[in-house]
């Protein structure tokens, strides 16, 4: 962990670039309880998750990060009498970045937290970018039994220009996009560090949390792949945010989502 947290600083004091932070709407699930998330029903109130997208804007490029729903789910009604997860998706995340005039080529790194299908809707349509992955995920993508992993949404990577990773790495080269290896949740589940200028560093903790109860509880979802992994990921963060002093964006928190701003506007 020394080892680690020296890293941490080094790369935090030598960044240099200005990202800008973008992020998108990808859809909503609502839930009857949190009990998969290994929650009991009186230990919070929160019945409705924020999916996510982001881009994350540099001198030398443009990530892509966590591709939402798939577009199978974009404009779908449930029935009245539906139980159980419901999921609502206004607005395909390819559709929102061109409305900002942004092409998939535009797109220099895709990069996702892990590849359960609210995370990867996208996939195949940033397969002709540099896709930036955890060997670990890679290595489990296509076998069968995993919760929650739907390969066709993200079969064209097959084809792509995968660059595999193991453990943290610097997107730009400069600090200011990392992504940090946080295994647990997936075999190769990863978090982002963005260093923003005027807002200030900011995690994004892909699935590490589900919501803020599993974070302040501790608690793992009962699904995890790893749960020794997952808490000892934890362990990582909360250490990343001690040293940085950068702020938790846990993706699926909707509370927090109703209070940030959306693509087009910015952080930076």
């Amino acid at each position: 962990m020394k080892y680690a947290a020296l890293g941490l600083l080094l790369f935090s004091v030598h960044a240099t670039a200005n990202p800008r932070l973008y992020v998108f709407d990808c859809g909503s699930v609502h839930l009857d309880s949190l009990e998969m998330f290994n929650i009991k029903p009186e230990e919070s109130d929160v019945r409705d998750l924020f999916v996510p997208c982001y881009v994350i804007e540099h001198d030398d490029g443009m990530l892509f990060w966590d591709g939402g729903l798939p577009a199978s789910m974009v404009g779908s009604e449930p029935p009245a009498s539906a139980t159980g997860p419901v999921t609502h998706y206004q607005r395909w995340i390819i559709d929102q970045l061109a409305d900002m005039g942004i092409s998939p080529a535009d797109i220099t790194y895709a990069a996702y937290s892990h590849l359960h299908f609210d995370h990867a809707g996208a996939a195949n349509e940033l397969a002709e970018n540099t896709v930036i992955m955890q060997r670990a995920e890679w290595d489990k993508a296509f076998e069968e039994g995993h919760a929650f992993v739907e390969p066709a949404l993200y079969e064209g990577l097959k084809s792509a220009e995968l660059k595999l990773i193991e453990g943290d790495y610097d997107v730009f080269g400069d600090g200011s996009v990392r992504l940090i290896y946080t295994p647990g949740h997936t075999p190769g589940h990863q978090s982002l560090l963005v260093m923003l200028e005027n807002t200030g560093p900011v995690v994004l903790s892909g699935d590490l949390y589900h919501t803020r109860a599993n974070r302040q509880l501790r608690r793992v979802p009962t699904f995890n792949y790893d749960a020794e992994q997952t808490l000892q990921s934890m362990d990582r963060v909360d250490t990343l945010l001690a040293e940085t002093g950068a702020t938790l964006w846990i993706g699926h928190d909707k509370a927090l989502a109703d209070t940030l701003k959306k693509a087009p506007a910015y952080y930076d």
